[in-house]
């Protein structure tokens, strides 16, 4: 069955491209280790929401917009072992660039697929 891990986070306005091009950076090792797909996607239309609402999930300050990003895998075990080679694989640590936010308000979390259409 297929997994999905999702994230939201904050990026300053004007650190889009320099985001995309990290992001980008990564594509191959995800795919590497077992990724079918990773989508990246820069807010356009955020309502405000009464409760919460995806701003306010990441504490997303005014200079700041909302990158939702998934990456799919075959299976949650093929996700876990891309997770563990993603953290321990050398080639990584060696990847240039200034962190373009901050990952204390990422929002993560890994789903089971139960609709796909």
């Amino acid at each position: 069955m297929k997994y999905v891990d999702g994230f939201v986070i904050a990026v300053p306005a004007d650190k889009k491209e320099a985001y995309r091009a990290r992001a980008a950076e990564f594509i191959p090792f995800f795919k590497e280790f077992g990724a079918i797909r990773i989508v990246e996607c820069w807010a356009e239309d955020l309502p405000d929401g009464n409760v919460t609402d995806f701003r306010a999930a990441v504490k997303a300050e005014e200079h700041e917009e909302v990158v939702f990003r998934w990456i799919e895998y075959p299976s949650k075990a093929v996700r876990d072992s891309a997770n563990h080679k993603l953290m321990t694989d050398p080639r990584i640590r060696g990847l240039g660039g200034e962190k373009s936010f901050d990952g204390k308000r990422m929002l993560y979390g890994g789903f089971v697929t139960i609709l796909d259409e």
